[in-house]
């Protein structure tokens, strides 16, 4: 049975029924919609958790690079006309030119100074937003953005290809992650969250990874951006708003900050629970707030991490069992021995 119940064989079954669950649901639209914003969100929380999980640097302008994102595609393709693809691709560029220069300031401070800092920046991208009526339609927003344009004989006028074309997404950004995560790179980013001076005396250089690793979350962020702006087709300046960073958080953290199936965890788990509470939305936080408390104080890496804690004790109380019976069958064993003489 251990050697069924692998991570790998998860990730396979998880898979499997990513794929086949359309069929299950062909005829219910909004499931679909559903599963597929989740999907977009696990994206953008991809990006997050690699610059806050595995580098150390909580960074609290995500959600305004979401919007970048959104509003990029949304402007290019309602305004400019442009095609879909070249757009996306546009707004992940524009997305990280402005990550790559608010980084370079951003990253000049530490700890909880960057946190208000990239805060402060989220903001201000949410009031650039909001104000400049002329290029992002103001409180209006964006209406009528296409979706996206066919591929070959592939058309994505349908909720099953939509969740299909972001799903493939998610697999690139979640394959992309974990060879960062496993490769030199990675173990250079937790060094880093480790101890940022000892990683110094090693002779990393810690700014400029700390930059990539900035640039490298908010091009998740611009691309899971890109993709709900054609989901959706209608966005305002709410996406670039502090309740959506501190929701991506939240996702993030319940799941499990710094483990690679956190996002999906936390995400997956929270969307659904919001359409299973819809009838209580003013008391959404009055219930989400104990259990993120809760989570934090006894769980502090998540339902992941706690999945791996109590994996990790009931792997060490096995082997102790194991070495109790070796023990006593070897004692039995002198004993008979013993006799036998």
């Amino acid at each position: 049975m251990r050697h069924v119940l692998t991570r790998r064989n998860g990730m396979i079954a998880l898979l499997v029924l990513s794929l086949v669950f359309p069929f299950a649901f062909s005829e219910n639209r909004y499931v679909l919609y559903i599963m597929t914003v989740g999907f977009i969100y696990v994206i953008a929380i991809n990006g997050m958790n690699i610059l806050a999980g595995f580098t150390g640097q909580l960074s609290l302008a995500h959600a305004g690079f979401f919007a970048i994102g959104a509003y990029s595609v949304g402007i290019l393709t309602t305004k400019m006309e442009l095609n879909f693809w070249l757009a996306l691709l546009l707004a992940i560029i524009i997305t990280i030119v402005l990550g790559f220069a608010l980084g370079i300031i951003a990253l000049r401070t530490k700890e909880h100074f960057f946190a208000i800092y990239t805060l402060i920046v989220g903001y201000l991208i949410y009031l650039l937003i909001d104000k400049w009526d002329g290029l992002t339609g103001g409180i209006r927003g964006l209406i009528g953005i296409p979706v996206p344009d066919p591929i070959g004989p592939i058309e994505f006028n349908s909720p099953i290809t939509m969740y299909y074309l972001v799903l493939f997404f998610l697999l690139v950004s979640t394959v992309v992650t974990v060879r960062i995560v496993h490769s030199l790179t990675g173990r250079t980013y937790m060094a880093i969250r480790n101890s940022e001076e000892l990683a110094q005396t090693l002779g990393i250089n810690t700014r400029t990874n700390k930059l990539v690793s900035f640039v490298i979350s908010v091009a998740f962020a611009g691309l899971a951006g890109g993709l709900y702006a054609s989901l959706v087709r209608f966005i305002g300046p709410e996406i670039a708003g502090t309740s959506m960073v501190f929701t991506f958080l939240m996702y993030l953290i319940v799941g499990g900050i710094g483990t690679l199936s956190g996002p999906i965890i936390g995400t997956m788990l929270f969307v659904w629970l919001e359409q299973f509470l819809q009838n209580f939305q003013e008391y959404r936080m009055l219930i989400f707030g104990p259990i993120l408390v809760l989570i934090v104080i006894f769980y502090p890496t998540g339902l992941a991490g706690a999945y791996n804690s109590i994996r990790g004790r009931l792997r060490s109380r096995r082997k102790k069992d194991r070495r109790a019976l070796n023990t006593a069958s070897l004692e039995s064993a002198k004993i008979h021995s013993r006799e036998v003489q």
